[in-house]
């Protein structure tokens, strides 16, 4: 088969949330046999020079760079207008003509689109099958970050919820067959009730990758992953240091919180100051910091989907401790697999309860990495995808 496959952000090096789920379907794709054409965006000449790894995973790839001033500028412009920001700021006049170029050329036996702000360049395609791998439902995200952030910030981010809710009903009819990430965001998509057949299925993990190691870990340390410049990872840490972290310095004086990712904003350097606190910014891997930690935590009140770093701790055999709202997204049991909190006491009980009971926390370890190995790995994520597929385009 011939697959042209469009994705909001260019899917390689699969390092970020964004691009992790849409590389390891193209790679599949690719393993399976199919002709794989990969349409996307960069922002620089450095994530270009990276992107051009992917040609080891598909047959072709059109890539375009839109510069962050220039997507931003088209981000505003759509402010006024009926159409989301998110769109304006995933859209290239130059990438939109070489899909339609190469539509013309080949004759694709499917389109599959990955996030609904990429579904525009191909929405009004007809005579090929197409499908919509939505992702995570990202207008329920703007409309969360409407009810946490300030006057005016608030009443900006409501709009955008808005029309992008509009958007994906509008953009789910003009497609044979919508996917999500998770079960909660398929009962979202439901919701709509567009009259489009839809399914999900879940993240992977590359396993071999975040693994397990012999080294013994620091009873003291606790960790935190993701890209610090995201405004959810931000608002989390800010809060759990704010809430949480004094009442662990009282039970645990001597214990340590890592934050490690990229690009950190000026107010999570800040909570660098903090006794016992180290936030590293961005560094060339993070299975070292992971796996040095009695435990991880993603106290995130804003989560939409699953979070990627709760699966590769998992993975790692290093016990999470989790918010409810990012509990959500992982296909485990809470209390079997990992913890769960949603109070500043509970966070403390719960991390309290890995830090000083090395067999509780080895029984959790090693729960994790069972519950990742069966319930969170591509190949049977993929099996799933395809049996999804099968009666629209054929064996995957």
């Amino acid at each position: 088969m011939k697959i042209l496959y469009v994705c909001h952000r260019f899917p390689y090096p699969p390092h970020r949330g964004g691009k992790i789920r849409p590389f390891n379907m193209i790679k599949h794709f690719s393993e399976q046999g199919h002709a794989v054409t990969v349409a996307s965006l960069v922002r620089s000449d450095d994530e270009a020079r990276e992107a051009e790894g992917i040609r080891d995973h598909c047959a072709h790839y059109m890539m375009e760079r839109v510069p962050p001033s220039e997507a931003l500028g088209r981000m505003v412009a759509y402010l006024p207008s009926r159409a989301p920001s998110s769109m304006g700021y995933f859209y290239s006049p130059q990438l939109k003509t070489r899909i339609d170029a190469a539509l013309h050329q080949t004759r694709f036996d499917m389109i599959f689109v990955h996030c609904s702000s990429a579904a525009q360049y191909v929405a009004s395609v007809r005579g090929v099958p197409k499908v919509l791998d939505f992702g995570d439902m990202d207008s329920q995200k703007w409309l969360i970050y409407s009810q946490v952030r300030r006057f005016p910030l608030s009443v900006g981010y409501w709009l955008e919820g808005v029309k992008l809710r509009r958007a994906e009903i509008a953009l789910a009819r003009q497609f044979d067959y919508c996917t999500c990430t998770t079960q909660a965001e398929l009962q979202t998509l439901q919701s709509y009730r567009t009259g489009v057949r839809a399914g999900w299925f879940p993240n992977g993990v590359d396993s071999d990758y975040f693994h397990p190691v012999e080294a013994p870990y620091d009873p003291d340390t606790i960790c935190f992953i993701g890209r610090m410049d995201y405004y959810a990872n931000e608002q989390s840490m800010v809060e759990f240091c704010k809430h949480s972290w004094p009442l662990l310095r009282a039970r645990r004086p001597k214990i340590r919180l890592l934050i490690v990712g990229a690009d950190p904003s000026r107010q999570v350097r800040r909570l660098g100051r903090l006794p016992g606190v180290t936030v590293t910014g961005s560094v060339p891997d993070v299975r070292p910091y992971a796996c040095r930690a009695a435990a991880t935590v993603a106290p995130l009140v804003i989560a939409r989907g699953t979070q990627n770093k709760i699966l590769e701790s998992m993975a790692m055999g290093v016990p999470v401790v989790a918010s409810e709202q990012a509990a959500g997204g992982v296909d485990a049991i809470p209390g079997e697999h990992f913890l769960t909190a949603s109070t500043p006491p509970g966070y403390t009980d719960a991390i309290v309860r890995l830090l000083e009971n090395p067999t509780e926390r080895e029984r959790f370890a090693r729960a994790g990495r069972a519950r990742i190995l069966t319930h969170h790995n591509w190949q049977g994520s993929m099996k799933v995808l395809g049996t999804q597929l099968a009666d629209y385009v054929g064996a995957l």
